[in-house]
């Protein structure tokens, strides 16, 4: 694919954790602690929660910590290959993501411990990151 626009990334400084409760589970409270992004998807089998990492109990099924980026702005939903565009220099960089959309924007959560490295793979192809941003 070649490189033709470039994205702004907000970096949020408050890791996030990604749970799975079981699908008829309640959202426990613990998920509204504050953090950049939270969010909560229910399907016939789940009930996933993007939540603050450090809120979640020990005995909670977790994946993360995870650095949440932001794509900077408001997102026409007609735009084609915006997470095509982010998304390759990290594959190219072995980074592995979970993606959120949102009605506004798009999300990209990158395991704490590569999120250095997506930020490098980033740069390297114009986008802009804003580097820790609190929540």
């Amino acid at each position: 694919m070649t490189q033709e626009r470039s994205w702004s990334l907000r970096r949020y400084a408050t890791p996030v954790a990604v749970c799975r409760l079981a699908p008829d589970a309640d959202v426990p409270q613990w998920a509204n602690a504050p953090t950049p992004l939270s969010a909560i998807v229910r399907t016939a089998n789940e009930l996933s929660l993007v939540c603050a990492a450090d809120a979640v109990p020990s005995q909670e099924r977790m994946l993360g910590p995870y650095v949440a980026y932001e794509i900077a702005g408001l997102l026409d939903p007609d735009l084609v290959g915006v997470l095509a565009e982010l998304l390759e220099p990290l594959a190219e960089a072995s980074i592995s993501v979970l993606t959120v959309s949102t009605f506004d924007t798009d999300w990209v959560l990158v395991p704490e411990r590569q999120a250095d490295a997506a930020d490098t793979a980033w740069r390297r192809r114009r986008h802009t990151v804003l580097d820790h941003i609190p929540a």
